[in-house]
């Protein structure tokens, strides 16, 4: 069953609506018609089940919501800080982040960045990835949407961190523990924590002066193993890795 994506504002409508985006997605590339049940979801747990009633030039109703339901919010959240890759793998990054349950994504403008953002390109750029995230939420059937935050450097990403329960750096360099032993030594003393940060450097890795500024604010840099893998494929590993120690693979009541 198609699934579309509702704001939580319209979420609450009755009957509801597709708008925009997600009226062109369902009207000119899936063109489903009008008593075509499909379901909708409003990025923070809940779905419910619903009909085609109604199709207009540039909007599609919806009859009322029915069947609806509830998904917990995960136990653990991730972020994912990436550094921004060059060409547009940082789509697909967002893509399989979505499917491994980050909760958010953070898109750094690291020192060895090769693509340089403004302002207004990076405000451009998150309204993408955030359609991005949509379109993988609807695809995969995750309920809770994940945050996309605006790029940033590195400093400023670290700085705005609210909650430091549990920091990690993939790193190159020779003082970096093996991401599973420090999963596993932290989940022994503290148990799961409520919060894990895993930044991920571009090609070339971090700089010294970064991986330094990390570990001040309480990163531990981890390694990934004796293979120097691409920005996009560590991204991967390191998420899978976290979702599957965390829980964030097995089913969830909090």
């Amino acid at each position: 069953m198609h699934r579309f994506f509702l704001p939580p504002e319209i979420f609450r409508h009755s009957p509801p609506s597709l708008t925009g985006l997600e009226a062109h997605h369902c009207l000119n590339t899936l063109r489903l018609p009008v008593g075509e049940h499909v379901t909708v979801f409003n990025g923070r747990g809940s779905e419910a089940k619903v009909t085609i009633s109604c199709i207009k030039k540039d909007k599609v109703l919806l009859s009322s919501l029915t069947r609806l339901s509830f998904t917990p919010r995960p136990p653990v959240e991730i972020t994912l800080a990436q550094a921004i890759p060059k060409a547009r793998s940082m789509g697909w990054i967002i893509q399989k982040a979505v499917e491994l349950g980050a909760a958010r994504v953070a898109p750094l403008i690291s020192e060895r960045t090769v693509v340089q953002i403004d302002s207004r390109e990076g405000k451009r750029k998150q309204s993408r990835w955030e359609r991005i995230a949509i379109r993988a939420c609807e695809q995969c059937g995750r309920n809770w949407l994940p945050h996309i935050l605006q790029p940033s450097s590195l400093e400023e990403f670290l700085q705005s961190i609210g909650t430091k329960d549990f920091l990690l750096i993939a790193s190159l360099q020779p003082d970096a523990c093996r991401l599973k032993e420090v999963l596993a030594s932290y989940l022994q003393k503290y148990g799961k924590p409520r919060h894990a940060t895993i930044l991920v450097g571009p090609e070339g890795d971090f700089t010294l002066g970064e991986i330094a500024l990390a570990k001040g604010e309480g990163c531990q840099p981890v390694t990934l193993g004796p293979i120097v893998l691409r920005t996009e494929t560590a991204a991967i590993y390191c998420l899978s890795v976290l979702s599957h120690e965390l829980g964030l693979c097995s089913p969830y009541n909090e």
